[in-house]
């Protein structure tokens, strides 16, 4: 969805193995069980590490939840470039919507706004999603297009569809993206073409 964040690079070394495995754990356990039903020896047995490994990194199932959420969120490659701004936002938007209101995208996005210190995950989630937003809007400001600012896009687009994902039952479908950005790209290119009175 977005390139990785350098805000929150990857730990390496011994510490990658650890979460790489424990992280493994809980995708697993999460295929069988319900979220309420894990437990740090559960998952520390088939992540072949102590419980106080986790204990001491994550705190407790609820934290280490949030992670495994961010983790699963965090996204791997920049948008695609299709040569236009309009292209390049109802790609990514679609992208987003086929990821976040799929079932376990629903689940991991939850888990990220539900679980973990002082909102931490649910502000890296967003952060991802700025800074991929960021990268669409400069490109397209880069081949001279008008583009609205990000907090625009998420405002007009990213928030309406999130609110539906986490707390509604509905889901959010293709085109109701299509018509978010149609619709703020058309405020920007409307809001550039409208004289300012007195001139």
């Amino acid at each position: 969805m977005v390139p990785p964040t350098t805000a929150n690079p990857r730990p390496g070394g011994r510490s990658a193995r650890i979460q790489n495995s424990v992280h493994a754990a809980v995708r697993t356990l999460l295929e069988e069980h319900d979220r309420a039903q894990l437990s740090v020896p559960q998952i520390a047995q088939l992540a072949g590490v102590t419980p106080s490994t986790i204990y001491r990194r994550w705190g407790d199932v609820h934290e280490l939840l949030a992670d495994v959420a961010v983790e699963r969120l965090r996204p791997e490659s920049a948008p695609e470039d299709t040569g236009s701004l309009h292209g390049d936002l109802t790609a990514w938007m679609e992208q987003f919507v086929e990821e976040m209101a799929s079932p376990e995208g629903r689940a991991f996005t939850r888990d990220a706004v539900a679980f973990g210190g002082a909102g931490r995950p649910a502000c890296q989630c967003a952060a991802y999603t700025r800074e991929q937003l960021d990268t669409v809007l400069n490109r397209a400001r880069d081949r001279g297009e008008v583009a609205p600012a990000g907090q625009t896009v998420v405002d007009h687009v990213v928030a309406p569809l999130m609110y539906r994902i986490l707390f509604t039952a509905e889901t959010p479908g293709l085109d109701d993206a299509r018509a978010l950005v149609d619709a703020v790209l058309e405020r920007a290119n409307a809001a550039q073409t409208t004289p300012t009175a007195g001139i």
